[in-house]
């Protein structure tokens, strides 16, 4: 996934942006990167990644791929660990 793809898809929060509100703001919660943007407050689908993105600061994902996966969890509740 490159910088300027969107994480959170329903509010178009870049991965860059929550890089940077990691760094800047230091949260000591994941959750507190919803104060990016609104970040994973809309469907829920970027929460897992969101957490993982505050654990590991940086993932390697295409951004087609997260989009497929994003799509399949729209139109059926699943994440792809949940199989």
């Amino acid at each position: 996934m490159d910088l300027d793809d969107p994480v959170c898809l329903c509010f178009r929060v870049t991965k860059r942006k929550l890089l940077a509100f990691l760094r800047t703001q230091q949260p000591q919660v994941a959750s507190r990167l919803s104060e990016c943007g609104g970040a994973g407050t809309g469907c829920g689908w970027c929460v897992p990644y969101l957490k993982k993105l505050f654990d590991d600061r940086e993932l390697d994902e295409s951004s087609a791929d997260y989009a497929v996966q994003r799509e399949r969890y729209r139109d059926t509740g699943e994440r792809p660990n949940d199989q």
